[in-house]
C-alpha cells in the first residue's frame, strides 16, 4: 500500500484525499490492507480514513464491541468527522452499527459487507489450533471463494498472530464479544440509509445472515455478489467499488436508499 500510516496521539490510521469522508473498518483478523482497492478508487474524490482497531492496547478486561464503538467515538472527534459513510466488514460491520446506534447524528450513511451484529461463523465454527499451519490455512480459505486469494504471506502473517498466546486471548476474547452483542432487538432504530453489499457464498456471515440484517434495517438495499466470500472488497474490488459508488452519489445527492429487494451480480 501506498499510502503512510499515521501513529499519533494514541491513534494508528490511513488518511488520503479530500472530500466528503468515507470511514473503513476492518474485520477481527483483517488490516488496512484489506482496503487498498477502495483506497485506491475513492480517495481522488473523498476523505478516505482507515483506523486500526487497537485490540493489543486496550485492557483485556474491557476489550469488547462496546470498547472498540467508544475508540471510534475518539477516533470521530480526534479527525473532526461528521455527516460520515461508514463501510465496515465482519467485526468492522458490527462497531459500525453500534457507533450508528450511539451516535446517529455523526452518521450519513452505513455499509455492510460480511457484518456481524447477528451471526457468524468465524473459522468455521471453531477455534484454531494455534500449532498447525495447515489448519489455519485451510480456515482463511473458508474465508474466501477463490483459495488463491489466501496467499502464503496471509496465511504466515495470521498464523505469526494466533501463535502469540497473548495476541490470540484478546483475539478470542473480541470474538466472543461479538457473538454476544447481538443487534438483532436494536436494529429497526436505525434510520440511515444502508446498503448491505454480501458475497453469496459467504460462509463466515452466510446469505440468510444477510436477508435478517436486510429485514431489520429499514432502510436499506441488498446486493449480492456471485462467486464471492466473506471479503468482496478483497475478492470482487471492481463489483464491490461500482456498488458503493452509486450508494455514495446516491445520499450525497440527497437520495435516499430504499428496500428494493435483492440484485445479483
Amino acid at each position: 500500500m501506498k499510502y503512510q500510516t499515521i501513529e499519533k496521539d494514541g491513534f494508528k490510521f490511513i488518511v488520503t484525499g479530500k472530500g466528503k469522508p468515507i470511514v473503513l473498518l476492518h474485520g477481527l483478523m483483517g488490516a488496512l490492507s484489506n482496503w487498498e482497492a477502495v483506497i485506491d478508487h475513492f480517495s481522488d474524490r473523498y476523505q478516505v480514513l482507515a483506523p486500526v482497531f487497537p485490540v493489543h492496547d486496550i485492557p483485556l478486561i474491557t476489550l469488547g464491541v462496546k470498547s472498540l464503538r467508544k475508540y471510534l467515538r475518539r477516533f470521530f472527534k480526534y479527525n473532526k468527522l461528521d455527516d460520515v459513510v461508514i463501510v465496515g466488514n465482519s467485526l468492522g460491520g458490527h462497531v459500525g452499527l453500534a457507533f450508528t446506534l450511539a451516535y446517529p447524528e455523526h452518521v450519513k450513511g452505513l455499509v455492510l459487507t460480511g457484518s456481524s451484529g447477528l451471526y457468524e461463523n468465524a473459522f468455521g465454527g471453531t477455534y484454531p489450533r494455534r500449532k498447525s499451519y495447515d489448519y489455519i490455512r485451510e480456515k482463511i480459505e473458508f474465508t474466501f471463494y477463490d483459495r488463491a486469494i489466501a496467499t502464503k504471506e496471509l496465511v504466515d502473517e495470521i498464523f505469526e498472530t494466533l501463535n502469540d498466546r497473548a495476541k490470540a486471548l484478546r483475539i478470542l476474547t473480541l470474538s466472543k464479544s461479538a457473538i454476544r452483542n447481538n443487534l438483532s432487538a436494536e436494529l429497526p432504530a436505525i434510520t440511515v440509509p444502508v446498503l448491505l453489499i454480501w458475497g453469496k457464498e459467504d460462509r463466515v456471515t452466510p446469505p440468510d445472515v444477510a436477508e435478517e440484517f436486510r429485514s431489520l434495517l429499514l432502510n436499506s438495499e441488498l446486493i449480492w455478489i456471485d462467486k464471492c466470500g466473506h471479503v468482496p472488497m478483497m475478492e470482487q474490488p471492481v463489483l464491490f467499488n461500482f456498488h458503493l459508488d452509486a450508494f455514495l452519489q446516491k445520499i450525497n445527492s440527497g437520495g435516499e436508499t430504499l428496500r428494493s429487494g435483492s440484485l445479483h451480480y
